[in-house]
This record gives structure tokens, C-alpha cells and sequence, in this order.
């Protein structure tokens, strides 16, 4: 039997480096044809991402500005391994980040979590870990260690460690209040619908405040969460639940105390949430109130994991 051969990685580049040569040439002496190649690979790169990779990750739609011209609300499109960002560097927060969820299936491996979290290489301001050390404030997930790690393995946990999904957020709400939340999106929403779209972000004021650690990042006065369980044969309609939850909470508050419905979070982010449903349904949708579908109040009190 031939033994398997290894390669380390100067080997690998090398075979790249021989057999990629005489292309090389040819786009050397050709610049046209340089040219042209790369612009065509631009062009299948923003085709994929435009048309297929970025809505495969949201549900009807990425979430759009009301007012397009307004700085504070442009964002990049950052796509991590089970989540998707929409991420301001002008405010160095997330504004909103989409993933998917459903019930974790059994003997899922659980990973340790990581000393630090990450910069990321797309973000121009390069926020480190240490920009937040002395802060005052958690570095808060906004995509949840928890769900993505056992739905998405290590890699969508890696990501979430990624200082792009992270914002500045209290002891009191990102240890007991928010981590009760996505608790109960994880073991409870999702036994009870399946699948579960969730949006989240932070929310701010008029009133510009910046870490007193770093001027890059700004604080947020609260947060919301959107849950959106898909239309299925028996229940023809999506049903939707929503918070806003401020920064200055005790952690041991019910839930249901800040249930609100989308259009106050549309009308406090400047973002409009499902853009491409029906015009009716979304208005119908995002000015309800219902969280009797979701069995909210079985779950509003239970305590934290930790």
C-alpha cells in the first residue's frame, strides 16, 4: 500500500507557486485580461454575497435604514459561521445581528470559552479586548456564546467572541437579565416553535456617551430582542415577540415587564425589520403585542444558569 505523503505548508505553497506560474505570466503580459479576471471575481463575490449568502441569513430581509443619508445608521455586513452582523464604525457597536435558531440536539459537545475576545480584521477601528478593561461595562454578546456554540460548533463560537459582536452593557443586565433572556430563547422558544429567528442590538439616545476606556465605542441606553417563529401549515401567520431592556435593571426583573412590539424598536434603531414582508402583515406584525403564543408567563421568572 503507497504511503500517504504530508506536506507542511512551505511545501503546499510552493506547489501552488509552480503550478499557478504560467498563469501568472500571461496576466502579467495581458493586463486586459488581469483586469477583466479580477473584476469578474469581484463581481461573483458580491453576486453570491448580495444575492444568495446575506438573506440566507435573515428572514425576509436585511433590516434597512428609514433614513439612508443618516451616518449614525450605515453599517458593514459582516457574516460569521451562524450569525450575521450589521456592524457601525462610527459607534463601534453591532446594530443589529441576525441568527437562527432551534432546539439543540442531544449529546451537542459543549466548548470552553475563551480567555479573550477577538479583534476582527474587518473592523477599521480595530477594537481589542482591552478596549473595554476598566470600562466599567461588560463586553456583552450580542449573538449568544451559548446557542451558536452548540448549534454551530466551535467556529460560530469562535466568532461570537469577535469584538464586532460585542457591546458595552452593565453587570446587572448582561449577567442576570440578558442571560435569562437567551436562556429562555434557546430552552423554551424553541421547543415550543422549532425554528426561531431572532434579531438584536442596542438602542441609543440623543445623548453621545463614549467609553471613558476608549472614545471608539459608544454606550447604549438599553437593548432589544425581535423572535419571529416562521408561518407553518397549521399556523399560517408569523408570530413575533419583542424587548427593550435598559441598561440600569436589579437582573431580577420578570421578563414580561419589557415586552414592547417592533415598531418602538424600529422608531428608537432607525431600522425597519422584515422589509420584504407583505405590507398589511408586517403592519399588522410589528404593531401587535402577544407574547401568549410564546407562554411568556411560565418562563418570565425563572433565574439565570449562572
Amino acid at each position: 500500500m503507497a504511503r500517504q505523503r504530508k506536506y507542511n505548508q512551505l511545501q503546499i505553497l510552493t506547489i501552488f507557486w509552480q503550478l499557478g506560474r504560467p498563469y501568472l505570466r500571461i496576466l502579467w503580459h495581458y493586463p486586459r485580461i488581469f483586469l477583466l479576471s479580477i473584476t469578474a471575481i469581484a463581481g461573483s463575490w458580491y453576486s453570491y454575497e448580495v444575492y444568495y449568502a446575506r438573506p440566507a441569513m435573515v428572514y425576509m430581509g436585511i433590516p434597512e435604514a428609514h433614513n439612508k443619508w443618516q451616518p449614525i445608521t450605515w453599517t458593514r455586513i459582516f457574516r460569521n459561521y451562524g450569525f450575521i452582523v450589521g456592524y457601525s464604525d462610527l459607534r463601534g457597536n453591532p446594530l443589529w445581528v441576525s441568527y437562527q435558531i432551534h432546539p439543540i440536539p442531544e449529546n451537542t459537545p459543549s466548548y470552553k470559552r475563551p480567555p479573550r475576545f477577538r479583534s476582527d480584521w474587518r473592523n477599521l477601528n480595530l477594537i481589542t479586548h482591552d478596549t473595554y478593561t476598566h470600562s466599567g461595562y461588560d463586553r456583552g454578546h450580542m449573538a449568544p456564546n451559548y446557542a451558536i456554540s452548540h448549534l454551530y460548533g466551535q467556529k460560530g463560537q469562535l466568532d461570537t467572541f469577535l469584538m464586532t459582536n460585542i457591546t458595552p452593557q452593565t453587570k446587572n443586565l448582561n449577567e442576570k437579565l440578558w442571560e435569562r433572556l437567551e436562556e429562555v430563547e434557546i430552552s423554551y422558544f424553541t421547543k415550543q416553535f422549532g425554528t426561531v429567528w431572532v434579531y438584536t442590538g442596542p438602542i441609543f439616545d440623543n445623548q453621545t456617551e463614549r467609553l471613558t476606556s476608549s472614545s471608539l465605542v459608544e454606550i447604549p441606553n438599553a437593548f432589544y430582542k425581535i423572535y419571529l417563529a416562521p408561518p407553518t401549515q397549521e399556523e399560517q401567520s408569523p408570530k413575533i415577540l419583542a424587548f427593550i431592556m435598559p441598561q440600569q435593571v436589579r437582573g431580577n426583573e420578570p421578563l414580561d415587564r419589557y415586552v414592547v412590539n417592533v415598531d418602538e424598536i424600529e422608531e428608537r434603531t432607525g431600522f425597519n425589520f422584515f422589509p420584504k414582508i407583505e405590507n398589511k402583515l408586517q403592519e399588522k406584525l410589528e404593531s401587535s403585542i402577544d407574547p401568549k403564543p410564546w407562554d411568556l408567563n411560565t418562563v418570565s421568572r425563572l433565574p439565570a444558569r449562572y
